[in-house]
């Protein structure tokens, strides 16, 4: 007994021996921590049962129930939104059948008029018979069928680089193959006037987004340096972030073309890779339809990634990312809608395949002259501003004065009266930078001299009518 004393007397002063250890300011913690809890246990007992317990009184919930508003399902319509648009009635091809008339459509992007050919139409047909309609599945997890890979094949061989992915959808493709490699901490450069995927794509990377106006090269080079004078600053940082330039290689928002060439000069010397989005240059520019960098005679292989939707020239839906064997693979891990996303339907792979076939330099060259005939058409018009390269098929029309975006869909009502359907360029209203309201006129390689010079008679004439009233 008197043992077990001793023992406890011990442990004793060791315990309050320890206190002479411990740090002053951790004594001060602990106690300040003890009286805070014993303040909450107190005021915890204090309350009434009615706010201690959450439950509400009947007054309080009658009050509660009068002053409540509930929101609205959908937020309400704007009279500057008309929900009613125009039904299509028939193929979106060289003519389209709008509420009951047949026009000519100057309106879509059937750049190289694959829609309505009986033969690519066959191809889909063939497909669906052996595939069915839909796979049901992404890529990794049974989606992929033996199709999906002779596309992807037949895409790298035909612009001459290592391997080629496919996406379902193309505005997931450029969105989704950004954030793959830009993240957190790294410095996105981008043109202004790049396309609400691109933007999106950037958003979703996290990183640093340095905008530069559009096909600005000197103001590029001003973004350039005064990154440099960062860097400069804190090299450890600098070695460890990523820099990318993306841009569109024919920009939708305004018909021109980027300047490829001085691009590449300003990668060589600031160091950054450049991602290359040809939505609407691929299977447009260039001899053979291999878009920008055919187009200037450069090696593809100096791009870093090439990006394009095929539901413009291609006539289909989905998209594709093409480039180096390191880049493309890595994308079958990080890309989110190739990962997450059911795999594009084979037919749709089908009738890629099936339109690439019937590439031929006729076509792409027919596509060419129309585009520089509609263009010096227009040019002839008297206050009007043309805004687009000669050589792109995407024209899009301003008036000089007066320009509202109600005169321009009263001209594109006056247009369909007379036989062309013309569309106005409709931008998301989150995008990041305003864009002015205009016409976007569209040609196709199936267009004759005669047809683009009466229609854009008719469309000078449905101005002329429109700003007479």
């Amino acid at each position: 007994m008197e043992a077990l004393d001793v023992s406890y007397l011990t442990r004793v002063v060791t315990i309050f021996n320890s206190y002479y250890e411990i740090p002053f300011y951790h004594l001060i913690l602990e106690t300040l921590l003890f009286l805070f809890i014993i303040k909450i246990v107190f005021s915890k007992a204090q309350q009434s049962p009615s706010e201690g317990s959450g439950k509400l009184t009947p007054k309080e919930k009658e009050m509660l129930l009068a002053e409540w508003e509930p929101e609205p399902l959908v937020p309400p319509n704007s009279l500057e939104h008309d929900p009613v648009v125009p039904i299509i009635e028939s193929k979106v091809g060289k003519y389209v059948t709008i509420d009951g008339q047949t026009t000519l459509n100057l309106a879509t992007m059937n750049f190289l008029g694959m829609i309505g050919r009986t033969d690519i139409e066959d191809a889909a047909v063939a497909s669906v018979q052996k595939y069915g309609v839909g796979s049901c599945g992404p890529r990794g997890f049974y989606g992929t069928i033996d199709v999906h890979l002779n596309l992807e094949t037949k895409l790298a061989e035909f612009l001459n680089v290592e391997e080629a992915i496919i996406y379902s959808y193309g505005f997931s493709t450029v969105a989704s193959a950004i954030p793959a490699y830009s993240k957190r901490g790294d410095i996105i450069f981008c043109d202004t006037e790049c396309c609400y995927a691109i933007q999106k794509g950037c958003l979703a990377s996290r990183s640093t987004i340095v905008y530069y106006r559009h096909n600005d090269i000197d103001h590029l080079i001003e973004k350039l340096e005064a990154q440099a004078v960062v860097d400069a600053k804190n090299p450890k940082k600098a070695k460890i972030t990523n820099r990318f330039l993306v841009t569109e290689g024919l920009f939708i928002n305004t018909g021109e073309i980027a300047d490829l060439p001085k691009l590449l000069e300003l990668k060589n010397k600031y160091k950054f890779r450049i991602f290359l989005d040809e939505s609407y240059s691929f299977g447009v520019l260039g001899a053979n339809g291999r878009g920008l960098t055919e187009h200037y005679g450069i090696d593809i292989r100096k791009v870093d990634m090439i990006t394009s939707s095929m539901e413009y020239a291609l006539g289909s839906i989905g998209g594709f990312c093409a480039g180096s064997s390191f880049v493309i693979r890595h994308q079958r891990l990080l890309g989110q809608g190739y990962v997450f996303s059911a795999s594009l339907p084979p037919l749709h792979a089908s009738m890629v395949i099936k339109a690439m076939d019937l590439f031929n330099e006729d076509m792409f060259s027919d596509l060419k002259m129309n585009s520089k005939q509609a263009h010096q058409e227009l040019t002839k018009l008297h206050g009007l501003q043309i805004t687009g390269a000669a050589e792109s098929p995407i024209k899009h029309l301003r008036l000089k004065e007066g320009n509202t975006e109600e005169v321009l869909k009263e001209v594109v009502t006056k247009a369909r009266e007379g036989g062309i359907t013309l569309t106005t360029a409709s931008y998301i209203s989150t995008e990041l930078f305003h864009k002015e309201p205009s016409i976007r006129l569209t040609v196709n390689t199936e267009l004759s001299a005669e047809e683009i010079q009466d229609a854009i008679s008719k469309v000078s004439a449905a101005f002329s009518e429109v700003m007479s009233l």
